[in-house]
């Protein structure tokens, strides 16, 4: 009797674990065309409440920037050195600009279409509804099993080449189809169980998470290279792990702690048929989780906070960003740091390439913009360059900032520019393979 109670058991976790990983991946991973448009639900769902809801969201995205703003005097455990002072002044300068914004009460300078609106309405708007509602559907990803299911089958790839466990994947895979702020939510929570070391967890956040195939879209209109659009995608998601990595393997990175935040669970390392370890390690990390409800429920808070963290600095951040690109030479002189490497690989606009490689420390979407009447070289470089260099302070920064990855200030500068001048490198060379063949 109780050897058919635990096959029924066993069937029934297997079956719900199944369902689960279904609703997860279809969610996050499989486009479905909705009145001509092909994307993933997530997208969406962001999509019809923003349209239903056009007031009401940009009144939430403010309410969630001032909140953002003042969590940190509230946060007990809140880090206390000068990068997070200073983001935390920068969070109240952001608030300030969004409540302006709203009354439409800004200098006309700041009003202009690619200045407060561009980041109010295109990412914090977006963002501070993405991040907790996909926060919602990242349980069913995350808790009941399929991350360890997968990471079976995804270890022996996984470690060798980029240092991180077979999970990780699931990461890289949610960045690229999600958003940036998505696969950041994975890292952290499975990072705060102690699924991840600090070097781990560093490696995932600034190499794996970039924006998400959807925006790369847009990269692509604006650049003039959605012609070829299969192209120019999956030579971008070649470059970025490439490129990846090379980074795992120079300072800081190679130098980050072994620690966890937390010690987790020993799961037993059965032997035998990789399908069947799979399959054990999915269930016994099912047996453990929590109850759906509660599941969501910790999930959406871990979302909310996380929007909260990351609005107020694009708004401020992003702002200054975007000030310095349009009205000083300070993205010039940093643009010729690549000067050698746009020499080395022969870009006809070399200047302009460099000084767009440089302004997408501020903003990924500016390099774009600053190329969109160059040659296709130019244009496809940065275009791959862009996406590839995953670092930047209108989001992505103050996105791993909020999370409790031990990451500096420092360490972002390095990794970024490393990311830049190998993606410089690779995203040209294939450019130049593509001039070739279609000449």
């Amino acid at each position: 009797m109780k050897i058919t109670t635990s096959l029924s058991k066993h069937k029934k976790n297997i079956l719900t674990l199944s369902f689960y990983s279904v609703i997860g991946i279809f969610v996050f991973f499989v486009p479905v065309s909705i009145n001509g448009k092909s994307t993933i639900p997530l997208d969406h769902i962001i999509t019809g409440i923003r349209q239903h809801f056009p007031r009401g969201a940009a009144w939430y995205a403010l309410m969630i920037v001032i909140a953002g703003a003042l969590e940190p005097f509230y946060d007990k455990n809140r880090r206390n050195d000068l990068t997070a002072v200073s983001f935390s002044v920068l969070k109240i300068f952001g608030a300030v600009i969004g409540v302006l914004f709203m009354l439409n009460m800004l200098p006309e300078a700041l009003l202009a279409a690619d200045m407060t609106p561009f980041l109010y309405k295109d990412l914090a708007i977006p963002v501070g509804i993405i991040v907790p509602v996909g926060a919602i559907f990242l349980a069913f990803l995350v808790d009941f099993g399929l991350l360890e299911f997968i990471g079976v089958f995804m270890e022996p790839v996984m470690k060798p080449i980029w240092k991180t466990p077979g999970r990780s994947a699931i990461d890289a895979v949610a960045s690229f189809v999600g958003s940036y702020s998505i696969g950041l939510l994975i890292t952290n929570r499975v990072f705060k169980e102690g699924k991840y070391t600090v070097k781990e967890a560093a490696i995932i956040a600034t190499g794996f998470s970039t924006v998400s195939a959807t925006f790369m879209v847009i990269v692509a209109k604006t650049c003039g290279v959605m012609d070829i659009w299969n192209i120019y995608f999956w030579s971008t998601l070649v470059i970025t792990f490439l490129v990846t990595a090379i980074t795992v393997r120079l300072y800081p990175l190679k130098n980050k702690s072994n620690s966890r935040l937390a010690q987790p669970e020993m799961v037993s390392r059965e032997k035998g048929a990789l399908f069947k370890r799979a399959l054990r390690a999915g269930l016994d990390a099912f047996d453990k989780a929590p109850k759906l409800r509660q599941s969501i429920w910790e999930n959406l808070r871990d979302g909310l906070l996380m929007a909260m963290r990351i609005l107020p600095s694009i708004m401020s951040v992003g702002l200054l960003g975007l000030l310095l690109a349009k009205y000083t030479a300070l993205f010039d002189i940093i643009g010729y740091l690549f000067w050698p490497v746009v020499r080395l690989m022969h870009m006809p606009e070399g200047l302009l390439a460099g000084k767009a490689a440089a302004v997408g420390i501020a903003e990924m979407f500016l390099p774009s913009l600053l190329v969109g009447g160059a040659s296709l070289v130019t244009r496809f470089t940065i275009a791959v360059t862009s996406v590839s260099s995953i670092l930047f302070f209108s989001a992505s920064i103050p996105c791993i900032f909020s999370t409790e990855i031990p990451v500096n200030l420092k360490d972002v500068l390095i990794i970024w520019f490393e990311r830049t001048f190998f993606s410089l490198i690779f995203a040209a060379g294939f450019a130049w393979l593509i001039v070739g063949l279609s000449g």
